[in-house]
């Protein structure tokens, strides 16, 4: 049977549904707190896109945005969802070439739960006449309701209340549970329950030019006479994505055995319709579980198998939520950062969290997943993995590192084909892209499009080799936080090693300095692929690449050394190392070149001082949001490579990543000094010229400033906050959170402000919080031994649980203590101004020991 839409009519763009749509933090959600429960009231198809984003839930597994029932893809609704690892390549002609691009799949939509009172109109929000639309999204429980009260041509008021969640209990299985209630009428209601598989990538506008199916139909089936499959595969990764729905109605508890009528298409479209008789007053409920197996899954015959057994096994929506709520609860005692601070603040931080867990909690060997930048919650970025996982790693290794060693698997798992990579360059070692998805070839897009002249540019963006050297930082420091050597062994050594390699092999010496450049590289500036008039070509010793291989060849030695005495012949035969290269890594490591300013300022890279300035009052003048000053120039004919400005930190990411101490010293062991005056000029210096057009500028520019000026850093910490809350890039979440942006929220609270930090063993904490945060509480779990942290503005207190780990080794202000499990202290701080830092940078600006 062909399908035949349900709706009515076709939604207006922006339909007027008057001046109550807002955004709340509201006081009755069921942990009492304003701070667990984002909510919506009014529907406003203006920002509908971005409540979709925030309202999204999922598992880490798959995530399905806050998307009404009723709605397919138009101008207002983007129902997309989307599961870990499911990624499509596809072609596109154009008039002057060919693209080929790689996408996380938009797949099959189970929301549809389409409703109509007796013969009128398919429901809308859209076109309904509503006197109520409510959405509410707690965090606490992961579980999004949506309350509707409307009247229909005949003048009968209906409410209808839906819930909402993919659940943290039983991964493959979410649930829709809707309640009609008649409030002045009697009479019937048909719904239809159906799994649309007619879909496409359309969630981001400069990317609907590009090829947008990546579905096939294989079979549409009715499994039984409550239970429907929809089998589709990807065009050209082969990848078979099998979703079922099994619907039931209930009278109360009592179920109902209306007559239905199997409805389906064979291009990928399939459903139950069925009428419901209700009374007034009187409220009936339609359930719908959803569950979903991949081609990826391991342990299963089929995709559609596994469905079919999942969905005649599932049991009734009340048990599934309660177990689902039981492991957020689980989630939130590892994961819960308590803020002494305003409601707003509380809310975001949570918010934040939330989404986090929700992109990552369910990924572990098996479903092998990166960190895509933008969550599961859109296309932006086009699902691919960047280094923004050096934002996300922290919060996860001092909590569940697991899930962190788990994500850094991703990456080794695709280290032969990094090694690949790095030998078609003509290089050794291992070269990871800029942009990753399924196999880890560099998937960066050649071309961007350019809205503010509607034109496609070159984007050579893959000269951001520095990603590599984010992934081994990642490594080294989750060893460092678990202590876990059989992880070095087994995956965390090979990684370090051959980047480490590759790196060696990027430089070229200079005899005559002795000095080893590294050339052809873009740095996390991002707004400089070359020099002036020579486009895409790259820069010579961009400082932030060169320290950083400066710290990862010392650490590829520390690791060689740490492995000689251990069984590892199996890794020392793949990677053929020997003492002369460990000895040649030695001398680059003490003698990579660093640019300067004649003021002692590290130049971004070599001739950066030599750039004009620019004009950024006359260009926020005339555009206002200048953001993206690379699209803007571009626009005008000019470029970002004449200029000295930055879209977000470069030479400062050195100061996140590193304390002014750890900094001073490595660039000390490479023959250059940096003194505390000249770490304050070059703060100042780069952050007047940044566009900040980057979420994660505002977590690195909080962070450097987090001891010199708390005011202002707790001013970039906000901003941060209200990144995807407040949508502040003007229409970019819609497209998908930001999760690294996300993350280096959490991050800056519980390591940051609370200078807490790993090192030689030791936890060590030194805190100065800003004067807008009086207190904060979290746990952690330090090698095993979980502890609870609340520090004031006076005090620090460590709560032990009791276990059978070793005595804790702690420094708090300077105090050294040794603390067994089971015992709790406080050590008092003096007050904030007897513990003032001085501003030349040398106080220790953060707890980088993760």
């Amino acid at each position: 049977m062909t399908r035949t839409p349900p709706h009515g009519e076709t939604a207006p763009d922006h339909p007027d549904h008057g001046s109550d749509a807002k955004i709340s933090a509201w006081a009755g959600c069921n942990s009492g707190s304003s701070q667990w429960l984002l909510s919506y009231d009014g529907f406003d198809p203006v920002t509908e896109g971005l409540r979709e984003s925030l309202c999204t839930v999922g598992n880490g597994y798959w995530a399905t945005r806050g998307a009404a029932p009723e709605a397919d893809a138009d101008a207002v609704h983007y129902p997309g969802t989307y599961l870990a690892g499911v990624y499509n390549r596809a072609r596109t002609d154009r008039a002057w070439h060919s693209v080929e691009d790689e996408h996380m799949v938009n797949a099959p939509n189970w929301l549809p739960l389409w409703f109509r009172v007796a013969d009128g109109n398919w429901f809308q929000p859209g076109t309904a006449h509503l006197l109520r639309y409510r959405q509410e999204l707690d965090l606490r429980r992961g579980v999004l309701t949506r309350v509707v009260r409307f009247r229909d041509d005949a003048g009968r008021t209906t409410k209808v209340t839906s819930l909402r969640f993919v659940s943290h209990a039983a991964p493959h299985i979410a649930v829709l549970s809707t309640t009609f209630e008649a409030e002045d009428w009697s009479g019937p209601i048909t719904v239809r329950s159906a799994i649309n598989g007619q879909i496409a990538n359309r969630n981001v506008a400069a990317d609907r030019s590009l090829t947008g199916n990546h579905l096939m139909p294989r079979r549409v089936v009715e499994l039984d006479g409550e239970t429907v499959l929809l089998d589709m595969e990807t065009t050209q990764s082969g990848i078979h994505v099998a979703t079922g729905a099994r619907t039931r109605a209930f009278d109360g508890d009592s179920p109902l055995t209306p007559d239905r009528h199997f409805l389906c298409d064979n291009a990928g479209w399939v459903a139950q319709e069925f009428i419901l008789d209700v009374e007034q007053g009187h409220p009936t409920r339609v359930e719908k579980a959803a569950a979903v197996y991949t081609s990826r899954d391991r342990a299963i015959a089929s995709p559609a198998r596994a469905v079919t057994n999942a969905l005649h096994r599932v049991g009734d929506a009340d048990g599934l939520l309660a177990a689902h709520e039981q492991e957020w609860n689980i989630l939130w005692e590892s994961f819960e950062v308590s803020l002494d601070s305003g409601k707003r603040q509380s809310l975001a931080l949570n918010l934040n969290t939330f989404h986090v867990l929700q992109t990552v909690a369910a990924v572990d060997v098996d479903l092998d997943a990166g960190v895509p930048a933008r969550g599961l919650h859109g296309e932006g970025y086009r699902g691919h993995v960047f280094w923004d996982e050096l934002f996300v790693y922290p919060i996860l290794t001092l909590r569940r590192p697991d899930l962190s060693r788990a994500l850094l698997g991703y990456r080794y798992r695709r280290l032969d084909e990094a090694r690949a990579a790095a030998l078609a360059a003509g290089f050794e070692g291992a070269m990871f892209p800029w942009q990753s998805a399924i196999d880890g070839r560099e998937e960066t897009p050649t071309e961007l499009f350019n809205p503010y002249n509607d034109k496609w540019m070159p984007d050579n963006s893959q000269r951001q080799r520095h990603v590599g050297l984010a992934v081994a930082y990642s490594v080294w420091h989750h060893y460092q936080a678990t202590g876990d050597i059989a992880f070095l062994i087994q995956q965390g050594a090979e990684l370090i090693l051959d980047v480490s390699r590759f790196f060696a092999s990027l430089c070229s010496y200079d005899s005559r300095d002795d000095r080893y450049d590294i050339e052809g590289v873009m740095g996390p500036d991002e707004f400089h692929d070359g020099y002036p008039g020579s486009p895409g070509l790259g820069l010579r010793n961009n400082t932030y690449t060169n320290v950083m291989t400066a710290w990862v060849l010392r650490r590829a030695v520390e690791v060689y050394g740490l492995l000689e005495n251990r069984y590892c012949e199996p890794l020392r035969t793949r990677l053929n190392l020997g003492p002369d290269e460990i000895q040649r890594w030695k001398h680059i490591s003490r003698r990579l070149r660093v640019p300067f300013h004649p003021d002692g300022v590290p130049s971004q890279f070599e001739g950066y001082e030599n750039l004009p300035e620019f004009d950024w009052q006359g260009y926020r003048d005339k555009y206002g949001s200048i953001g993206r000053l690379d699209l803007i120039l571009a626009a005008e004919g000019d470029s970002t490579n004449n200029y000295r400005l930055s879209k977000q930190a470069d030479v400062l990411m050195l100061l996140y990543l590193f304390s002014a101490e750890e900094l001073r010293d490595l660039l000390q062991d490479m023959g250059y000094l940096l003194p505390p005056e000249a770490i304050v000029r070059t703060v100042d210096f780069y952050g007047s010229r940044s566009t900040h057009g980057s979420t994660l500028s505002n977590v690195v520019h909080s962070w450097v400033e987090a001891r010199r000026d708390r005011e202002r850093s707790w001013t970039f910490l906000t901003e941060t906050l209200e990144s995807d809350l407040a949508d502040i890039q003007g229409g970019t979440t819609r497209e998908g959170i930001h999760l690294g942006a996300m993350a280096g929220s959490i991050d800056m609270v519980i390591r940051c402000y609370t200078g807490l930090e790993i090192r030689d063993n030791i936890l060590r904490i030194h805190p100065v919080l800003p004067a807008q945060l009086t207190g904060v509480t979290f746990s952690i779990n330090y090698r095993e031994q979980p502890i609870q942290i609340n520090i004031t503005q006076t005090s620090v207190r460590l709560a032990l649980r009791a276990s059978d780990t070793k005595p804790v080794n702690v420094i708090i202000e300077g105090l050294s203590a040794t603390l067994s499990p089971g015992q709790t202290r406080t050590f008092p701080l003096g007050t904030p101004q007897q513990r003032r830092l001085p501003d030349d940078g040398t106080a220790h600006s953060k707890g980088i020991g993760l």
